[in-house]
């Protein structure tokens, strides 16, 4: 195989385009998001991701887990925890069972914040599909995003 193969052209290219589109959406739900709400996207998504959290088995997660799910590294998801809770948003506390862990939680106030931001986000995620949907390159990856909604 070389740089010039037609295959590993075409997968680079598929790359460029799926970069391409995360990009478009991203810029798209953070000016929306930024505008309507104070939020950045990691913001959001680092609310989004903690309010999912339950008690029981499981429920909470790890520093480590919450930075896989907002795409960052540990140190700044840290950070972003931080800010949050400078902001209200967020509390942190002790792991009543491992007194060396700590848990983030969202704050009521964090909760109605993620509620009245929620609906700029999946209407910001809707106008950025529908726009790249125009672009040849990008239709087909709108429509397998737009897939996986259903498939939920």
């Amino acid at each position: 195989m070389t740089a010039t193969d037609t295959a590993l052209t075409g997968l680079a290219q598929g790359w460029c385009a799926l970069s391409l589109l995360h990009g478009r959406i991203e810029g798209h739900i953070e000016r929306a998001l930024q505008a309507g709400h104070g939020l950045s996207v990691r913001e959001y998504s680092l609310l989004d991701v903690l309010s999912r959290q339950h008690d029981g088995e499981g429920g909470h997660l790890q520093m480590k887990q919450v930075a896989d799910a907002v795409v960052l590294s540990q140190s700044a998801t840290t950070r972003l925890v931080t800010r949050l809770e400078d902001r209200g948003l967020l509390t942190r506390y002790l792991c009543p069972t491992d007194r060396r862990g700590i848990y983030t939680n969202v704050s009521e106030e964090g909760l109605r914040l993620l509620e009245q931001a929620r609906p700029t986000n999946d209407r910001a995620l809707r106008e950025a599909l529908d726009e790249a949907a125009k672009n040849p390159e990008l239709a087909p990856l709108v429509r397998t995003v737009e897939s996986l909604d259903s498939a939920v």
